[in-house]
């Protein structure tokens, strides 16, 4: 298996795993407070090419949770931000594992 396959099942689990802890379920992940400015949140959406009603579910928020960390009413917090950190530093590596998902 190349390590682009080794990475893309590797972010393909970290998001199952952002999700669950989103949801508040249980699991094995530590938590490190990232900041990520409210403007922010909209340029990484866009820079992923996803639409709020794509990136919303992916992120384990409504479309209007979303659009309030867009708007800055209020910040995603969690495994949110790190993965908007994620999106924001390699957005084609997670373009790639969303394209897996799902897949056998």
């Amino acid at each position: 298996m190349s390590d682009h396959a080794n990475l893309g099942d590797e972010l393909i689990e970290s998001l199952r795993e952002a999700r669950a802890h989103v949801r508040g379920e249980p699991t094995d992940m530590r938590v490190t407070q990232v900041d990520v400015p409210a403007d922010r949140v909209r340029e990484i959406r866009r820079k992923v090419g996803l639409s709020q009603a794509r990136f919303a579910p992916l992120m384990g928020v409504s479309v209007s949770g979303l659009r309030k960390w867009e708007q800055g009413v209020r910040r995603p917090g969690g495994a949110a931000l790190t993965l908007l950190r994620v999106m924001d530093r390699n957005p084609q590596a997670v373009v790639e594992a969303l394209d897996q998902v799902g897949r056998p």
